[in-house]
């Protein structure tokens, strides 16, 4: 599994504080990021990267998350969400197999983004009851 990382001007602070934690405790990380790049191309190269693997998984990070967000639910196939809470991290994965999640440097403090990242990439997905929700979502793009 590697966890692929992507940001913009307004969240390489953040993002770089993300990677070495994860670096840290041991996962395999790719920085997608180029200087200059619009959160809208950022945000697909992290996507594709995504792709290629069924265990890979996303974390994009500008200004509020949405915009990256946005761009993310247009990937055929992405599942993605914004996340600004350690909880919906964590059941993004668990209950709708989130493979992407968008977070806000002007919204999300250092901790807090530490603790986001932890339980989006140690969480798993649930299955069973919540893969009926999961097939439409992959069936909207």
């Amino acid at each position: 599994m590697a966890i692929v990382l992507g940001a913009d001007k307004a969240g390489e602070r953040l993002k770089n504080l993300v990677k070495d934690y994860l670096q840290a405790k041991g996962f395999d990380v790719t920085d997608v990021s180029a200087e200059g790049q619009d959160f809208v191309d950022l945000t697909l190269a992290v996507a594709a990267e995504v792709d290629k693997a069924d265990d890979n998984l996303g974390v994009v990070i500008d200004a509020y998350g949405a915009g990256s967000f946005m761009v993310a639910t247009k990937v055929k196939g992405m599942i993605a969400a914004e996340v600004s809470d350690e909880r919906s991290a964590y059941m993004t994965r668990a209950h709708n197999n989130a493979r992407i999640i968008t977070m806000g440097a002007e919204i999300v403090g250092d901790e807090l983004a530490k603790n986001i990242v932890k339980g989006f990439v140690e969480g798993h997905y649930d299955g069973g009851r919540h893969q009926i929700r999961v097939d439409m979502l992959n069936k909207m793009c």
